[in-house]
């Protein structure tokens, strides 16, 4: 094995890492982590540190760490046949099985899955379907794309356009023009403190009512949003936004792209989002739970009514001209059929929703008076808290981000993984999906160390 310091030091002067500080980490003034094995909820680094990972990776390894399940039919697919393309035609046993296994997991009205490998690219192939089928219909103008603000759906040039967080758009060039933004369904972070969920669904979809009205229903294509947002605040929806939104959307003839890259396969305490909130989605964009992230693959869900039009395009035009190099790879699939089994055999559904319950429960008990926590949300086995300099006026610290950087580094010391989420003193928790409630109660205690260490 390298020697640590050697291959730290191979780091800083070679990897390009994502999402992060580039000079702090070239010169050694932010830490790096060499992880090197993990199971259950546990990973383990070089330096012999044992975590628990109360972030599933990013909200992906649902399964949890070191199944071996997974891992033997990863080996099988690679000394099978470790890849062949899905071009014209071409498929696996892998593949063709977990098609019709995420359609028989679906909404009944969905009917085909395109794959990538992330869930940036399956965003970047929704917005090309979306426009493909507008111009197979002769609308060649209905292209913009509305997203929200907070929303997270990718770091590619549409997908980070998408996404509506200035950390993914300041000093890229985006969001591109095809791209709108309407308000967030952050109901704690209302202007209004009068309104009620119900009253600020409503003004959700009234804002979106205008917003179209605006631009014009016949230049907008679709609209994107997570069934519960994540990397925005991991904020469920407020009761009634997703009927309110919907109800605007059919008025208008414009397609839902349901982004449930974060959500699917069990994360809510439901196989999909869209079915726990009631969405009718035309496309559902899936990734991190369809292999609990064993091996990259993700998917685009097409509806019935959208792949009809697909049919009739390639009839008109020939060749449906869109396909990535690894679609449908064998070994991501096959890692996807073993996943979702484990799913079902370990009951990981049913676990998100009952533990998650007690998750959130136990962590509104042992820190919900706290002076500074203003928030406990969650669904399922998700949940974040927010942190605010004043409760009763809802009033943010005025270094916004500090204090949440500072207490997921006060977790970590007593070996817990939180990520402290962008745009607001917000710790997430998203733990894989087979978390006991004793890995639970672990992870509050850790948390009430960590507030009492930062404030008191």
């Amino acid at each position: 094995m390298t020697d640590i310091n050697e291959l730290e030091s191979w780091d800083r002067g070679n990897f390009f890492h994502p999402s992060t500080h580039l000079a702090d980490f070239a010169r050694g003034d932010a830490p790096n982590r060499v992880v090197t094995g993990g199971k259950g909820v546990f990973i383990n680094d070089m330096k012999g540190n044992n975590l628990l990972d109360a972030f599933a990776g990013l909200y992906c390894v649902n399964v949890g760490y070191g199944q071996q399940k997974v891992i033997d039919a990863i080996s099988k697919q690679a000394n099978e046949l470790a890849y062949y393309h899905a071009y014209v035609g071409h498929g696996t046993e892998a593949s063709i099985t977990l098609s019709k296994m995420i359609l028989d997991r679906a909404p009944d009205h969905m009917s085909k899955v395109y794959y990538g490998l992330s869930g940036s690219d399956a965003n970047e192939t929704n917005v090309k379907v979306v426009w493909y089928y507008n111009n197979v219909l002769g609308r060649p103008q209905k292209k913009k794309i509305i997203s929200r603000w907070r929303g997270y759906h990718g770091s590619g040039l549409m997908s980070g356009s998408l996404t509506g967080l200035h950390l993914f758009h300041k000093q890229f060039d985006l969001p591109l023009s095809q791209v709108i933004h309407t308000e967030a369904p952050y109901y704690y972070g209302r202007e209004d403190g009068s309104l009620s969920e119900e009253q600020f669904s409503a003004q959700c979809a009234a804002e979106l009512e205008k917003l179209i009205e605006r631009e014009g229903a016949d230049t907008i294509a679709a609209f994107i949003g997570e069934p519960a947002l994540g990397t925005g605040g991991l904020i469920p929806p407020p009761k009634g936004y997703w009927e309110a939104i919907q109800a605007v959307l059919n008025k208008h003839d414009i397609l839902l792209i349901a982004d449930e890259v974060v959500t699917g396969f069990g994360r809510l305490g439901s196989m999909f989002g869209s079915t726990h909130y009631g969405l009718k989605p035309d496309i559902i964009t899936i990734a991190k739970g369809l292999t609990s992230a064993y091996a990259p693959l993700s998917g685009s869900i097409i509806s019935d009514k959208v792949w009809k039009v697909l049919e009739q395009g390639t009839d008109e035009f020939g060749v449906f001209g869109h396909g990535w190099t690894y679609s449908a790879h064998p070994i991501g699939a096959a890692a996807g059929v073993a996943n979702l089994q484990l799913v079902d055999e370990l009951n990981l559904v049913g676990n998100a929703a009952e533990t998650g319950a007690y998750f959130k429960q136990a962590m509104k008990d042992a820190i919900g008076d706290h002076a500074n926590v203003g928030d406990v949300r969650g669904e399922g086995l998700l949940c974040a808290v927010e942190f605010v300099e004043d409760k009763a006026e809802r009033r943010r610290f005025e270094n916004v981000g500090t204090t949440g950087g500072k207490l997921a580094a006060a977790l970590l010391k007593r070996g817990v993984i939180a990520r402290a989420m962008p745009q607001g003193d917000i710790l997430g928790f998203a733990p894989p999906l087979c978390i006991t409630r004793e890995e639970c109660d672990q992870v509050v205690s850790a948390l009430q160390g960590a507030v009492e260490e930062v404030l008191g």
